[in-house]
């Protein structure tokens, strides 16, 4: 039996990307929850309230663009949102089909408690604004091939 990181240096877990940005995105989240907590949201419930303090309104599918999310996740999400007071979903009058998200007064109120949010984050990550701007970049940068990739291959 071969030795692997020998042998086969690109099955070492730490050679593997995909593992290096979800552990990355796991420990990032970890440093969010304590702040959140304060607001009373999860993470996955603050990424659909910035979608929608952005935009103020959009479709449960134009949220799961933006969020990359199918709507089997997106739609307990958005549920819980409402019993909690944050969201109103209303279903579309011309289209059956859409059901239209937007905040409510109580959404809209935690948008002011949540701008201490990117700061705290700021501060943990110990990223200097040129690292932080870089490292969103690339990242943005590498979403928008890994996406377009997965949109090629879907449509073989």
């Amino acid at each position: 039996m071969n030795n692997t990181h020998e042998a086969y240096p690109q099955l070492l877990l730490d050679n593997q990307l995909c593992f290096k940005v979800y552990a990355c995105s796991r420990e990032i989240t970890k440093l969010y929850q304590p702040t959140l907590d304060q607001l009373g949201v999860t993470y996955s419930q603050y990424l659909v309230l910035l979608v929608l303090w952005e935009h103020k309104a959009r479709t449960v599918k134009e949220l799961g663009e933006a969020l990359y999310l199918d709507s089997g996740t997106l739609t307990p999400l958005l549920k819980r949102m409402q019993v909690a007071g944050l969201v109103h979903r209303i279903r579309s009058t011309e289209d059956e089909r859409k059901v239209n998200i937007t905040l409510t007064d109580t959404g809209w109120k935690l948008q002011e408690q949540a701008l201490q949010v990117p700061a705290a984050i700021s501060q943990q990550t110990c990223l200097s604004g040129d690292e932080f701007q870089s490292l969103l970049s690339q990242f943005n940068d590498l979403l928008d091939r890994v996406h377009e990739s997965n949109v090629r291959l879907s449509h073989k």
